[in-house]
C-alpha cells in the first residue's frame, strides 16, 4: 500500500478515536439536530457522525438529505477542500527524521505488530514504521470491519460537491492533531499492541460500538468507548484536550457560519452531548437545538 494512500485513508477516519468518548445528555437520543434562534434567517443543522462504517451501515436517510438540501454550504471537522490538507497530513503522521516504531517497541511487541500488519494489510513495519502510532493505530481500526470501510465525512463532502455547496472546516489540522499529540506514547503504542495480540476482541468490540451508534444510544455508546480495552488507556482522563476545548472554539466558528447562511455542521457524535457539548453550548448561548426525527 502506497504511503499517499495510507495516509489519505487516514484522513478519511477523521481521527475518530478522540469523537466518541464523553457520554451524551439522556434527551437527546437522536443525531441529527435542527438549530434556530437569535440571529438565524433560517435553521442550520447538526450531524453526529461515527468516522467509519461499513457501506451498509452508513445511512443517508430521507431528513439528512433534507438538512443537507435546506443549507448553503457543508462545515466538517476539517475542509476536505483544502489541497493542501493531505500533504500536511502526510507530513504531521511521520516519525522525527531517523526514527520508527522499531526505536519504541520491544523485540517481541513489534514482531506481534509487524505479523499482524502483514497478514491484515499485506505491508509491515518495514514500510508503516515511520508512522506515528496513532497513524497506525487508525489505520489498524479499519482492519477490524469486514468491508471497504466508507466515510460520513467523504459522503458528506461529495454530496455537497454535487450540489455545488462550498465544503469548509471547523477547525484546523494542526488543532485536531495538536489535541492528539497530548495523548502519551506508552499508551498509543500500548493500543497497538493489544489489537494485534487480540483481533477477534477488536473486532467484536468495534462491531458492539456501530450498533450502539445505530441505534442512536450516545450514552452507552460513549461510556463503552470510555472503557475500550483497545483504547491504550483511559482516554477520558483527556476528554478536556480532545473534546471540551474543541467545542468551545467550534462554537464561534459555527454562530458565524449559521447567520450568515443555513448551514449543515457534520461532526464526530462525541462532540454533540455532556455539559460541555455543542448542544448545550449552543442552548446556552440563546439557541433552540431540537432532534430532527
Amino acid at each position: 500500500m502506497k504511503l499517499k494512500n495510507i495516509v489519505t485513508r487516514f484522513a478519511w477516519t477523521g481521527l475518530f478515536l478522540t469523537k466518541l468518548i464523553s457520554p451524551a445528555q439522556a434527551q437527546d437520543k437522536a443525531l441529527l439536530y435542527e438549530v434556530t434562534g437569535p440571529g438565524l434567517a433560517k435553521p442550520s443543522y447538526l450531524y453526529g457522525t461515527f468516522h467509519m462504517v461499513c457501506p451498509t451501515d452508513l445511512s443517508i436517510t430521507d431528513a439528512i438529505k433534507k438538512a443537507v438540501g435546506e443549507s448553503q454550504q457543508v462545515y466538517l471537522e476539517l475542509d476536505m477542500d483544502d489541497p493542501n490538507m493531505m500533504v500536511d497530513m502526510q507530513k504531521a503522521m511521520m516519525m522525527p527524521a531517523g526514527k520508527t516504531i522499531k526505536d519504541l517497541l520491544k523485540p517481541d511487541d513489534y514482531a506481534v505488530l509487524d505479523a499482524y500488519l502483514k497478514q491484515k494489510m499485506n505491508v509491515g513495519l518495514a514500510q508503516m514504521g515511520m508512522l506515528k502510532p496513532i497513524a497506525l493505530l487508525s489505520m489498524m481500526y479499519m482492519t477490524v470491519l469486514p468491508c471497504q470501510p466508507a466515510s460520513y465525512d467523504l459522503t458528506f463532502a461529495q454530496m455537497a460537491s454535487r450540489e455545488k455547496k462550498e465544503v469548509l472546516g471547523l477547525e484546523n489540522l494542526s488543532a485536531q492533531l495538536d489535541a492528539l499529540n497530548k495523548i502519551p506514547m506508552e499508551e498509543q503504542l500500548k493500543g497497538l499492541v493489544d489489537m494485534a495480540r487480540k483481533p477477534e476482541a477488536a473486532q467484536k468490540e468495534f462491531s458492539d460500538f456501530i450498533t450502539l451508534y445505530k441505534s442512536h444510544d450516545l450514552v452507552k455508546l460513549m461510556n463503552a468507548m470510555k472503557t475500550s480495552e483497545f483504547s491504550g488507556g483511559d482516554f477520558s482522563q483527556y476528554e478536556e484536550s480532545l473534546l471540551n476545548e474543541r467545542n468551545a472554539s467550534w462554537i464561534p466558528v459555527i454562530e458565524k457560519a449559521a447567520k450568515e447562511k443555513p448551514t449543515f455542521f457534520a461532526f464526530g457524535a462525541g462532540h454533540l452531548g455532556n455539559d460541555k457539548g455543542v448542544l448545550n453550548l449552543l442552548r446556552k448561548k440563546g439557541y433552540t437545538v431540537k432532534p430532527v426525527e
